[in-house]
């Protein structure tokens, strides 16, 4: 059987490359020759095995230890950065290169030199004045917000760009000064309502008064003014850090369709995209029945999975459904007895054939 030599080594030998191992053999693997492609890295002049390499991290070269070849450039320097341990540093040994990153949510500069927290009297109490004139009365006022909306955010597993938009309102609330005397609670209410609806996640008022025990008129207000100050701010193009206010767009009343993937997630259906997918097609149909007319967008969209989860043979119960959407359970099966009679124009056909997906069988009289 015919073999390939191996190329010679003077094929190779160019300074500051890769010679590959010289020791290539041919492999069999299930009755078949492969070349083994395998390289390390060796200096094509001193030629030692193992090659006495090193790394220079502060160039980013490899070099040859023995005669000061250089075998490569641009090596990543893949050891640990160091960390900053300033808040917890007692010795005035920290090994930070540089200070922490600007916070476009905080007012000034954020670039000014802080004083250590030394040993004696003298620098301690230097160390506080500093602070005690760095840190003023408006600064804390945004870190005690912020903290606050994190925590309600938080509860309600709200994604962290739609609370850096939320504390971007309140800041423009702020510096405007648009609430000057209103509660802090109400505000914040207000920011996190709106920052939802933005994002393409809203809440209903219900929920933001169990999370924040704001009234719901008050939660009207707050969004109201706040609607006016932003598409304000939108008209005299003002740029905003999260929100983007330029792109600002008024928003409606939260339809039935945007509350069902939510709730499906929440009901922990055998497939949730499914019933997520059915339920928004039977809520926005749903919504231009005329018994349905006037009712809540929580009524219709808990009835609407209602209704999916029976048809696609998943059931829910009402009261699990009512115990997820917030509304109680007649007014599912209220609401459910009025979608009964048009459920051949509600529900489409490629959802009952093939046999074995859904059955209008399956769907309760009540």
């Amino acid at each position: 059987m015919a073999t390939v030599a191996p190329r010679p080594e003077s094929d190779f030998s160019t300074p500051g490359h890769a010679l590959p191992d010289q020791t290539q053999t041919q492999t069999q693997t299930e009755g078949e020759y492969k070349q083994n492609l395998n390289q390390r890295l060796r200096c094509p002049d001193c030629n030692e095995d193992p090659p006495n390499l090193v790394e220079e991290f502060s160039s980013g070269d490899m070099v040859c230890g023995s005669c000061g070849l250089v075998l490569g450039d641009r090596i990543i320097d893949t050891r640990s950065e160091w960390r900053t341990f300033a808040n917890d540093d007692q010795g005035n040994d920290d090994p930070s290169r540089v200070g922490d990153a600007m916070n476009p949510l905080l007012n000034g500069s954020q670039l000014e030199t802080n004083i250590g927290f030394g040993e004696g009297m003298r620098a301690r109490e230097l160390h506080r004045a500093q602070n005690r004139v760095t840190n003023d009365k408006a600064t804390k006022t945004l870190l005690a917000a912020y903290r606050e909306i994190t925590q309600l955010c938080d509860a309600i597993h709200i994604p962290k760009a739609t609370q850096d938009s939320a504390k971007h309102i309140f800041k423009m609330t702020e510096d405007k000064k648009v609430f000057k005397g209103k509660p802090q609670e109400a505000v914040i209410a207000g920011c996190i309502f709106i920052a939802c609806r933005q994002s393409k996640a809203p809440r209903t008022f219900r929920e933001i008064y169990s999370l924040t025990r704001v009234s719901k008129k008050e939660i009207g207000r707050t969004f109201k003014t706040l609607e006016k100050m932003l598409q304000t701010s939108r008209d005299e193009n003002v740029t905003g850090s999260f929100l983007m206010v330029e792109n600002y767009e008024a928003t409606g009343t939260t339809g039935a369709a945007e509350l069902c993937a939510r709730y499906c997630n929440n009901l922990q259906f055998k497939n949730p995209h499914l019933m997520e997918k059915i339920s928004k097609v039977l809520a926005e149909k749903s919504s231009s029945l005329k018994d349905l007319a006037g009712r809540s967008p929580l009524s219709i969209a808990a009835a609407s999975i209602y209704m999916a989860s029976h048809l696609m043979g998943d059931p829910k119960t009402s009261r699990d459904i009512a115990a997820v959407a917030g509304v109680s359970d007649g007014t599912i099966r209220t609401a459910y007895r009025h979608m009964y009679p048009s459920r051949k124009e509600l529900i489409e056909k490629e959802w009952v054939y093939p046999i074995g997906a859904g059955r209008m069988d399956n769907l309760p009289t009540n």
